[in-house]
This record gives structure tokens, C-alpha cells and sequence, in this order.
């Protein structure tokens, strides 16, 4: 449903699960429809109220006006909440979306009951670089064809080498920004990735936090998502280790992921209500 929200744009937004149950928002990464949260978002949707949405110009979802940027998509994500309704609620950030997240629990921190940053960093350091500036290469030339095929690099060897991943891919590009309009948003999403840098902030997050990492990712490497759980205080790190830990752990090992996650969103108090 194309919801209007405060920040002055038209939001794809999509809802599941129980409204009973505590909410949940996914925050996509570069990219990302949010259609790509597949079994990972059905698995949360069991046991949450799930709402996730696509960045502006992704999708159905408009442009709007104004610069992106994380702070401005931090913002976004907290008029999503408005816009359904919820106060507060847990968030899972992937990438980009978990760079969007730390900004939301900054900027807003009475609507974060608790953060998952999943394939997360504090700002970028040369090695991370390097990968992000030759990813968006092709998004700036407007080949997106060349960019989503690079993208396969978030994906583990095990998956890349193996002979299901031409027709797994062939499902997933529909779901790849293809207009020039969608190729012109995601270079600015790269630039935001690129710009990011929250280092002598993350000390001020307070929400209880997960970090969730992987060994083979490439993008978002191990390293830089133990520098962000050491940055804020009292937050849990998991680095998952061997086949399919990659960018995408969470969608190559679901089940595992989910075993990390759900625990960890259990743990956390329920919000004071009013007496």
C-alpha cells in the first residue's frame, strides 16, 4: 500500500503478521525491494507484527523531494512507524538499512525498542571502500544489468558455484531497480553508503542491540561489525562462520539467522504502559 508520510513523499509499505504481536520494522538495504526479504520476513512475521517498506524510488515507492541520505531515510523510517500507526518497535537493518537504523536510534530513539544491525559499520575503512566505489560503478553508467550482477558478491562461494544460483537469479533480478529513474535513486543510496559514518556517535545508541555478522562477507566485512558492537554499549556480536556466511547469511541460512534473532527480540522488556 503506497502510504503518504510526514517526511513528504509516498512510501510502499507492506504489513504481516499479527498487529497483536510486538512490531518489527525491516529496513532494506541498497537496492533492495522488499519482496527480497522472502522466507526471513515470513519467519519473523510468525511470532511479530512485521512492516517493511521500500526506500523512496524503489519500487512503487516515490522520490519525493530533498536529498537521500542516511539521516533523511532515518527519517522516513521513523514516519513509516507514524504512518501504520506504532509508536515504537524492534528494527532489523541490512546494510544500507542497518547504517539507516543506527540513525533512527540516534535520531529517534523513543521509537527503537531494540536493533538488529545486520552486515553493519561505523564508516568505512579502505578495504570496504574499494568494494563499495567498484559496486556502484555501473549503477553511475546506468548499467544496471552489470550492477546487479556484481551484486551476486554478497552472496556466499558455496551459493555463487553452485548450479541452482543462474535460475535463483533470474527470479530475484525482476525484483533489481530496472528504469532510469530507480538506476538514478540507487546511486544516490551508494553515496549515502559511501558518506556514512556514525563513529563517535554509536557510544549514545541505547536500545539494546544485536550485531549480526558473517566471516565471508565481503561488503560489510567481520571486522567492521565487531567495531560497531564494540562502539555501543552493552551490544551482543554474532559472526556466523563456514558455508553461506556471506552478506546475505540472512537469506542463505534463514533458519540459523532466525535462531540468532528471535532470542535475542525475546529478551527484551516489554514498553511501559501508561498507568
Amino acid at each position: 500500500m503506497l502510504l503518504e508520510i510526514s517526511t513528504g513523499t509516498r512510501l510502499d509499505v507492506v504489513e504481516s503478521g499479527d498487529r497483536a504481536n510486538p512490531s518489527l520494522l525491516l529496513i532494506c538495504g541498497t537496492t533492495q525491494h522488499y519482496m527480497l526479504w522472502g522466507a526471513l520476513a515470513a519467519g519473523l512475521a510468525e511470532h511479530y507484527h512485521v512492516i517493511s517498506y521500500n526506500h523512496r524510488g524503489i519500487g512503487d515507492s516515490e522520490r519525493g523531494d530533498g536529498p537521500i541520505s542516511m539521516p533523511s531515510m532515518a527519517h522516513d523510517a521513523a514516519a513509516v512507524l507514524d504512518a501504520v500507526g506504532v509508536p515504537s518497535a524492534h528494527v532489523l537493518g541490512w546494510s544500507l538499512g542497518s547504517a539507516v537504523a543506527q540513525e533512527l536510534a540516534l535520531a529517534h530513539p523513543e521509537k527503537v525498542r531494540s536493533l538488529v544491525l545486520w552486515a553493519t559499520w561505523p564508516a568505512l575503512d579502505g578495504f570496504q571502500a574499494c568494494g563499495m566505489t567498484a559496486l556502484s560503478y555501473p549503477w553511475r553508467h546506468g548499467d544496471a544489468q552489470v550492477g546487479a550482477a556484481a551484486l551476486g558478491l554478497a552472496f556466499s562461494p558455496e551459493l555463487l558455484n553452485s548450479p541452482d544460483f543462474g535460475a535463483m537469479m533470474e527470479q530475484l533480478l525482476p525484483l533489481f531497480p530496472q528504469t532510469e529513474a530507480e538506476v538514478r535513486v540507487v546511486v544516490e543510496q551508494w553515496d549515502a553508503d559511501l558518506a556514512h559514518n556514525t563513529t563517535d556517535r554509536l557510544p549514545g545508541i541505547t536500545a539494546p542491540t544485536l550485531v549480526v555478522g558473517g566471516e565471508q562477507d565481503l561488503l560489510t566485512p567481520p571486522w567492521q561489525c565487531a567495531k560497531v558492537a564494540e562502539l555501543i554499549p552493552g551490544a551482543q556480536l554474532k559472526i556466523f562462520a563456514g558455508p553461506g556466511s556471506s552478506h546475505a547469511v540472512g537469506l542463505e541460512r534463514t533458519e540459523e539467522f532466525l535462531a540468532e534473532v528471535l532470542p535475542f527480540l525475546a529478551a527484551q522488556p516489554a514498553p511501559a504502559t501508561a498507568s
